[in-house]
């Protein structure tokens, strides 16, 4: 220990306490664990300080309440590290711990929302924490399930390719309501209801059925047009308001057989599920949110009914 002259101001623990705010406990310990050696003692024995312990305690707390251990904080003491290397290091960890309570909080807000039981909540957050490979996956046994057997050049395959879209960056960063997507995405793939009414959607879709149930002037946008504006407005289907609705969007002569098989045909392709499937890989891709389709197809699907 290097000796002491009689100029150099020295300052107690208890001074030092006072100047730095630190408990006396707190100073002791560091002091105890090499962070900030004694200057020298006094006549009674007691530890004494000089000034660049005031700012060697300061750096210790700085270090310490950014959530390094003792270890790191003697090592940018002893200058085995730098400043920076230690920070970009703790930022790192710090990033990844974050990422972890972004999960948590995502499984927990579905649990509260959905009163969800502890045995689904564990099968969320196990869902939420698949990495990359893990997740598509998951997607990919669904599509490839849901669409076998459909050809390479029919219209389903097409739509199979879109629906295995799932972004790879996603457990880098992800935002919690992406979590909350993959989570309830990860449980509507594994019903084994939804993945037969895809398989229908599939099948139907490579014989033809849409374009059967798509004459023309049956496009997705003359729909929504006017069925719904009809559903906005609360036009019930089977009213003569809806039955006026439905003779801007068919044929007012067109047979009851044909209506009703109309309406069988576009029920095939219609379904809140699949689109709430596309909806959350639009979630998850970052798409822009597009609106709701399938309430004005189930509302024209009802009024040919109504209608027939």
């Amino acid at each position: 220990m290097n000796a002491v002259t009689d100029h150099t101001e020295l300052f107690t623990i208890g001074e030092l306490a006072r100047r730095t705010g630190l408990p006396v406990r707190t100073i002791r310990f560091w002091s105890d664990s090499g962070l900030v050696a004694p200057a020298g003692r006094s006549a009674g024995g007691y530890r004494l300080y000089d000034a660049g312990a005031v700012a060697r305690l300061d750096l210790v707390r700085s270090l310490r309440e950014l959530g390094l251990d003792l270890a790191t904080v003697r090592r940018v003491l002893e200058r085995r590290a730098t400043v920076r290397d230690v920070a970009a290091a703790h930022l790192h960890a710090l990033e990844a711990e974050i990422r972890v309570l972004q999960v948590r909080r995502a499984v927990l807000r579905w649990v509260v929302r959905s009163g969800g039981t502890t045995k689904e909540m564990r099968l969320m957050h196990k869902l939420a924490q698949m990495s990359a490979r893990e997740r598509q996956r998951v997607i990919d046994d669904f599509v490839s399930e849901a669409f076998e057997g459909v050809g390479p050049d029919a219209p389903g395959a097409r739509i199979a390719e879109s629906m295995r879209t799932l972004p790879a960056s996603l457990p880098e960063d992800p935002a919690p309501e992406q979590v909350e997507a993959w989570a309830e995405l990860a449980e509507l793939v594994g019903d084994a209801q939804f993945r037969r009414r895809v398989r229908e959607m599939a099948l139907a879709g490579a014989r033809g059925g849409r374009e059967e149930a798509d004459p023309g002037a049956l496009d997705a946008a003359f729909v929504q047009e006017h069925a719904g504006r009809a559903v906005r407005e609360g036009i019930a289907p089977e009213s003569a308001a809806g039955q006026e609705v439905l003779a801007r969007l068919v044929d007012a002569d067109l047979p009851a057989a044909d209506r009703n098989r109309l309406a069988d045909q576009l029920a095939v392709f219609t379904d809140r599920r699949v689109e709430r499937y596309w909806q959350l890989l639009g979630v998850l891709n970052g798409w822009p949110p597009a609106p709701p389709q399938v309430p004005a197809f189930e509302w024209l699907i009802a009024a040919l009914r109504a209608h027939a």
